[in-house]
């Protein structure tokens, strides 16, 4: 039986401190600006590395990792923000939220349709954005990138990599041209597209341009030559993407469709170092961010805890490398809610995250 993310929260809310449900906004301004100064400072040195002799240019890879987490902790901060749950000026935070959004390319109008209202709505569901492609949606563009890109049994581990490195982007540009160009719900190059207001529509379309002005300030102050462009830019926004994605791959596809929106059942959380807990602000905790959006995310292991003792079993909490075997095991298009199935739709699999059916005394199908 699915159970709706309402009766979740209603339950839950009142065994949690008042100050899990105000987030700690200083905290996330402070490392804003903190992997801001960060990205700078690299950028600043990668306007020289074309000076540099060939042998010792390996020596900038340690700086572009820790800018590409710095562009991974922007996004997963601005997504924190966006989700709400602060009190401050409107216009400032607006200010904030283009800051933490640029380096990925997304007008954060759009984030807030595309993201708060329509893929925690409807998690999962036919109307999920987020979801995989179904496999009687036609074999257009969107879908077939798609196939090549995202984790699978059917993809070249090559291109495991270039998907974790590359789809943020395309993610990113496919609803805008879906929003701006098209703005209806027969969209069929994304899973599943809606309309928005024409006065958010011109908004979207000039923060798109706004960004797009601010890497180009940003591929000028690093320079031209290629030497800088690879390494200062083109690298650590791969690096920092692909950081992002793997989150974003591992925390629904694996799940089944849902009718009604039951976190514990199309969504995961993971374990993961908690080193990297600490970095990426508790993102792991993704079905407990489900239940809570706008949560003080220093406050989702007690909600973990919580979970496990009053919905035993339910819960999906796998290790980060349970979470990508079962994406790397199984085909990425939906043959029905529980059934997954390759391009050409000749096997059928369950999906590999699936404890939907499992009785209260089950234990989950993957487990750490």
């Amino acid at each position: 039986m699915l159970i709706p993310q309402s009766e979740y929260a209603k339950k839950l809310r009142p065994l949690l401190p008042p100050e899990a449900f105000q987030p700690d906004f200083n905290k996330l301004i402070l490392l804003l600006f903190i992997n801001i100064t960060i990205l700078i400072l690299g950028w600043g040195i990668a306007q020289h590395l074309y000076e540099w002799s060939a042998y010792w240019l390996w020596l900038y890879l340690p700086l572009a990792i820790i800018m590409g987490n710095s562009i991974t902790v922007l996004l997963l901060i601005s997504h924190d923000l966006m989700h709400g749950g602060t009190k401050i000026n409107p216009r400032l935070m607006y200010l904030i939220n283009i800051l933490g959004t640029v380096v990925a390319w997304m007008p954060p109008t759009l984030w807030k349709t595309l993201h708060n209202r329509e893929h925690h709505n409807n998690t999962n569901s036919l109307k999920d954005p987020d979801r995989n492609f179904l496999y009687e949606q036609p074999n257009n563009l969107g879908k077939w990138v798609h196939h090549q890109l995202v984790p699978s049994n059917e993809i070249n581990p090559f291109m495991v990599i270039v998907g974790l490195c590359t789809v943020w982007s395309l993610y990113t540009f496919r609803n805008i041209a879906a929003v701006l160009f098209f703005n209806n719900d027969q969209v069929d190059f994304v899973p599943a597209s809606f309309a928005m207001t024409g006065k958010k529509r011109l908004v979207i379309a000039l923060e798109f341009l706004l960004i797009s002005s601010v890497h180009g300030l940003i591929v000028f102050y690093v320079g031209l030559h290629p030497v800088n462009l690879i390494l200062g830019y083109f690298l650590p926004m791969a690096l920092g993407h692909a950081g992002a994605m793997f989150y974003i791959f591992t925390q629904h596809l694996g799940s089944p469709m849902t009718d009604v929106n039951d976190p514990l059942i199309n969504t995961i959380s993971m374990r993961l170092h908690p080193l990297i807990d600490v970095l990426h602000l508790n993102f792991s905790y993704h079905t407990e961010h489900h239940i809570f959006p706008s949560f003080n995310s220093d406050y989702y292991p007690q909600v973990q805890e919580l979970l496990q003792t009053h919905y035993p079993n339910r819960m999906n909490l796998v290790t980060g490398k349970e979470a990508w075997q079962a994406l790397l095991g199984s085909p990425r298009h939906y043959k029905d809610d529980h059934t997954l199935t390759d391009y050409a739709g000749n096997t059928a699999v369950p999906c590999p995250l699936d404890n939907s059916r499992l009785s209260a005394t089950d234990s989950p199908l993957v487990t750490s």
